[in-house]
């Protein structure tokens, strides 16, 4: 991974990037590039290593995650972390390419999921907007602060990153908060697979086999979301699906 130059636009935050990998060569190089791009980075050689680190009041502003490490494997160091109720970004950086371990991370609560073959400028892209949108500027159109755009039961919190329907909040990573935020911004409109994977993963990015292979991760993503939202309300029906285009937002009937 090379080095990227500091962005002088970029305001970098207090807390560090932990970055967690069973290899401490790869590890210390994706800290000392992390520093070079102007963030403060911690790395933590292991799964054990890094659930001490945070039981022991470590701070982290985002988690760069590998998958395989001998003992605790990423997924249930992510599992876990949750359990803690630490909601700190993680993005899994890892050698596994498959749509199926996407797919793992995203439904474990991990707001990205890159391949360590990809350039750290990547990489470093990424975890700002990671970070960003921790920050609630995730680049979406939102409705204002504790709007209602969809008709009075669907309210967003874009400074917190928070959903809540009928009340009650929906428990919602953050990628499927940019999701939601994204379609009810756009209450009755149609938004396209690529519009929805835009926001997820940036603008262009291929992933799956063919040209349309993000739209199975969109699917998977959307069926999630569905599931949050029907575990509050049975009869919640207002993410609907355009076959072969997308989905959208229906307003309150």
């Amino acid at each position: 991974m090379a080095a990227t130059d500091p962005d002088p636009a970029f305001v970098a935050p207090a807390s560090p990037v932990v970055v967690v990998d069973d290899d401490a060569i790869f590890a210390d190089a994706v800290c000392a590039n992390l520093e070079a791009a102007g963030l403060r980075a911690v790395p933590t050689y292991g799964g054990q290593a890094a659930l001490d680190y945070f039981r022991n009041g470590g701070t982290a502003c985002a988690i760069i995650l590998d998958w395989h490490m001998p003992g605790i494997a990423g997924p249930d160091v992510l599992s876990r972390l949750r359990t803690m109720g630490d909601r700190t970004p993680v993005l899994f950086l890892t050698g596994l390419n498959q749509q199926v371990y996407e797919e793992t991370a995203l439904a474990r609560g991990a707001v990205d999921f890159v391949d360590k073959s990809r350039s750290f400028s990547i990489v470093l892209q990424r975890l700002k907007l990671a970070l960003a949108g921790d920050k609630g500027q995730t680049g979406v159109p939102m409705p204002p602060r504790g709007g209602a755009p969809a008709g009075g039961r669907l309210a967003i919190d874009r400074d917190s990153a928070r959903a809540t329907w009928r009340g009650s909040q929906v428990d919602l990573t953050l990628t499927e908060f940019k999701v939601v935020a994204l379609l009810a911004a756009h209450a009755g409109r149609d938004v396209s697979y690529r519009e929805i994977y835009d926001i997820v993963r940036g603008e262009g990015f291929r992933a799956g086999a063919g040209d349309d292979g993000y739209r199975a991760n969109v699917r998977a993503l959307v069926k999630r979301i569905r599931q949050k939202f029907k575990a509050i309300d049975p009869d919640f029906a207002n993410l609907e699906n355009y076959p072969g285009f997308g989905y959208r937002w229906a307003h309150d009937r």
